[in-house]
């Protein structure tokens, strides 16, 4: 049973980077097995998720030292466009760390642009927890109607 449990901190973990994870898969099957809380699933998931996206934003903090190298990942145009949506949507934005594709460099980007860790964590955590608490409801909606059906 702890198995899964940290094998689904490891896709939530692995979801949040670069690496492929499939966490909302992973989630939703074990809400649907039945054999878990729905809210110790949603915490290992937050857990997980939100243990990558530190992940992001400590590389944010140091890969600004690297960014005139040839084989940095992020054209200067790109990171100054990044830099201006930042700028004019400020810490909030952060919320929005759960979504796919911008989610992951939005926490990099925070790194970068040195966003304090306590505000970095708090509205990560809220908007990654608020995803990952939808994805459990929807899970436990569709097997409560599959179960009265």
């Amino acid at each position: 049973m702890q198995t899964l449990l940290f094998a689904l901190l490891l896709s939530a973990f692995t979801s949040a980077t670069i690496l492929p994870g499939t966490s909302e898969a992973a989630l939703a099957a074990l809400v649907a097995s039945g054999d878990y809380a729905v809210w110790l699933l949603v915490v290992v998931a937050t857990l997980g998720n939100v243990m990558g996206s530190c992940v992001n934003w400590g590389l944010g903090l140091y890969i600004d030292h690297f960014r005139d190298r040839r084989w940095f990942p992020v054209s200067p145009g790109a990171l100054d466009r990044a830099s201006h949506w930042f700028g004019k949507y400020g810490l909030w934005s952060l919320l929005l760390a759960w979504l796919p594709i911008i989610g992951d460099p939005l926490t990099l980007f925070a790194g970068i642009m040195r966003v304090r860790f306590v505000p970095f964590i708090v509205l990560v955590t809220i908007g990654k927890a608020a995803r990952y608490a939808m994805i459990a409801g929807g899970a436990g909606w569709i097997v409560n109607l599959l179960g009265h059906t």
